[in-house]
């Protein structure tokens, strides 16, 4: 590791730190250096450490634990990656929305409780019918809702992804409620619930694709040449 330049201090720690991270040379799960540890390897101050650390922290590289010390999380910077999705096209992030959405369901139906279908059905009514008045609340109820479903799957690793992808997901709520693309009624979204609480993975399956698939057709539609 190069001592840090003068001119930015903390720009340089961090280049350092994410050096050592993408050569392998500290894992991800791995514990990294200690403050003062890492204070003299870069030549800079502790303060200037804590900034550099606070700043991977933020980006999902770092993550500090109480008591334990400061641990690699991941060689991808959240915030790179999500403004990579935000490039890409709006059907791009429908299918992949779709996707995360039906294979959640579908493993929702083998692993529900009554406990999971019961509370699906009170935030459902809780959200209920959109109001002009009230977008904000209904948006943000419409995807807790969703994020519910995806993680009745019990799949750690899917919840985590859709997580990620939720700006996303907002984004294209706000779409359909505007009318910009066709929302899906509250029968739709009942029907999820009743596909889930059935138990059968495949009609799980084919509910949640047919609540999407009005979204890709007039996608399909706008996007033709």
């Amino acid at each position: 590791m190069q001592p840090a330049l003068r001119t930015n201090l903390a720009d340089t720690a961090i280049q350092n730190i994410r050096a050592e991270i993408n050569a392998n040379r500290w894992q991800v799960g791995a514990r990294i250096p200690n403050e003062a540890t890492l204070a003299d390897m870069l030549g800079v101050s502790r303060g200037t450490v804590r900034e550099a650390v606070r700043v991977l922290v933020s980006q999902g590289i770092l993550e500090t634990r109480q008591g334990s010390g400061t641990y690699v999380r991941s060689v991808i910077d959240a915030e790179d990656s999500l403004l990579r999705i935000r490039r890409t096209g709006l059907r791009d992030q429908v299918e992949t929305r779709c996707a995360l959405e039906v294979e959640a369901a579908r493993l929702a139906a083998t692993r529900h409780t009554p406990e999971i279908v019961a509370e699906l059905r009170q935030m459902l009514g809780d959200r209920g019918e959109y109001n002009p008045a009230d977008h904000d609340r209904y948006v943000e109820q419409d995807l807790a809702f969703h994020k519910a479903v995806v993680a009745a799957s019990g799949n750690s690793a899917l919840i985590e992804v859709y997580e990620f992808f939720s700006t996303s997901t907002q984004e294209i709520i706000k779409a359909t409620v505007t009318g910009e693309l066709p929302e899906p009624d509250m029968a739709a979204h009942s029907a999820i619930i009743d596909a889930i609480a059935s138990g059968d993975p495949e009609k799980a399956t084919l509910t949640t694709r047919a609540f999407m698939a009005p979204i890709l057709l007039e996608l399909d539609r706008l996007l033709a040449p």
